[in-house]
């Protein structure tokens, strides 16, 4: 009887009936495909729902869905192999393994405990200032480096030493806390930074190839750095501290002792500095973030250099986050070739109310249409599928274009759930941390963003001449 109501228990999860419910809704899209797809489209359509159902409920493991992704796209020709399989050419995935690699060394060589006993010095034995200090830490390094993938892989590392150093257990709220304090830090709030994530980037790029409009450093950060960079990083710590409470322990006598610095601590600082410095200069040598991570991490896996051994590299090396990024990339490239993110954005634009003349209207609908895109898309894809389609909604609305163009900011930089952007996922993954935490900080988020943020955004945007 036990065993029955346990098995009971778990069948009727939250997580397990959301996934069946996209399912149930994959199949539909195959039973009975709308009038507008064609075969092909209805196919990854239900593939679609089906991966982003299970990825967002965590229903079972991410990197299994990422294989089931890889299996059904092949066995029902869903797309091409060099389409469903892109994620294995991508930088980001040797970003991942670099992350692994480095987060391995940090651990070994205590140097993330040192940093850590140093972040304790600085920010105390309170939770709340201890969380603001991480998030404001991720915020800084967006000025300086403009990889955030590269920011995660080397801020994930160091707060688990802090998190260690403060007595945060594995599973402990706490943990989840710092954990996500540096993954989202690092990552949301600088979106209001020109150059600090690839979605802005296309956006210029591609704002400058199909219309001559390029948006300058000054001007981006001025229009959305007070409200969706500053004020949506006081919301973060808040959240956090709100949704994961914990309180710091306190260290015994023998983490408080300092300890001489090892031989492989300053070579693995004098490694990490020199990444940092090739990151933060990509501008001028354009070599690329992941091969400077790459190059680091074979450097410290180098016979007689290096300071991880064999033993550590097979054992400690997580290569189930690797399959889930590269399926989250594979998704991606798919719904791009299918057409589905044009016809998600060209049906948002014939439903929502686009007019002359209603500002608020306009700017909310906007927002919204980038916000649904980048569901399907994920964050990369929003500008990738909007900006071709700015001059009809500049058009429409009566905005001038840049303050059309401008508009996806508001939707990318507004993650509803995890899967949509690489960085957050390697962030998790990375630390051993649930999805569901992410994804319950990143629906608490938006929710702020959405009803809070957007509207003091528009009252900005008024005062600073954009509408």
């Amino acid at each position: 009887m036990t065993q029955r109501r346990s098995l009971t228990t778990r069948l009727l999860h939250p997580s397990l009936l959301f996934a069946a419910a996209g399912l149930a809704l994959a199949l539909g899209l195959l039973l009975f495909p709308p009038a507008a797809f064609t075969p092909a489209e209805s196919r990854a359509a239900a593939l679609a729902v089906a991966a982003i159902g299970f990825w967002a409920t965590g229903a079972i493991p991410e990197h299994l869905t990422a294989l089931l992704f890889f299996l059904f796209a092949m066995l029902f020709a869903v797309a091409p192999a060099p389409v469903v399989f892109s994620g294995f050419t991508s930088v980001a995935l040797w970003l991942v393994f670099a992350g692994l690699v480095i987060g391995v060394a940090v651990r070994a060589t205590g140097l993330g405990e040192r940093i850590a006993r140093h972040v304790a010095r600085t920010l105390d034995r309170s939770y709340f200032v201890l969380i603001g200090g991480l998030v404001a830490l991720g915020v800084m390094f967006g000025f300086l480096m403009p990889s955030s993938m590269g920011r995660v892989i080397l801020l994930v590392p160091i707060a688990l030493a802090v998190a260690d150093h403060f007595g945060f257990a594995p599973g402990s709220k706490g943990r989840t806390g710092v954990v996500l304090a540096a993954a989202f830090g690092t990552h949301v709030p600088t979106f209001a930074i020109l150059p600090a994530n690839v979605p802005n980037m296309i956006l210029v790029g591609a704002s400058e190839t199909i219309y001559s409009v390029s948006p300058l450093y000054g001007e981006y950060f001025w229009l959305h750095f007070p409200v969706l960079g500053l004020l949506k990083a006081v919301v973060l710590v808040l959240l956090i501290v709100w949704l994961f409470p914990d309180q710091p322990r306190a260290a015994g006598p023998e983490a408080l002792v300092t300890q001489p610095v090892t031989l492989d601590e300053k070579k693995l600082a004098w490694v990490l500095a020199i990444a940092l410095a090739l990151w933060m200069t990509d501008s001028i040598h354009h070599i690329s973030p992941a091969w400077v991570a790459l190059g680091a991490a074979v450097l410290l896996m180098l016979p007689g250099f290096g300071m991880i051994t064999t033993q550590q590299f097979s054992r400690d090396i997580n290569y189930g986050s690797m399959f889930f990024v590269v399926g989250v990339m594979g998704l991606g490239a798919m719904v791009s070739k299918s057409g589905l993110g044009d016809w998600l954005a060209h049906g948002l634009l014939s439903v929502i109310p686009l007019r002359p003349g209603h500002t608020a209207v306009n700017f909310s609908a906007l927002a919204f249409t980038s916000l649904m895109t980048g569901v399907v898309t994920t964050l990369p894809g929003v500008p990738a599928v909007l900006t071709p389609l700015a001059g009809k909604m500049a058009l429409a609305t009566g905005l001038p274009l840049r303050s059309v163009l401008m508009s996806q900011v508001l939707g990318f930089s507004t993650t509803l759930l995890p899967y949509q952007s690489a960085p957050l996922v390697v962030g998790v993954q990375l630390a051993e941390e649930r999805l569901a935490s992410a994804a319950k900080l990143c629906i608490f988020l938006a929710v702020i963003t959405i009803a809070v943020l957007w509207p003091l955004d528009y009252l900005w945007w008024h005062l600073t001449g954009w509408l």
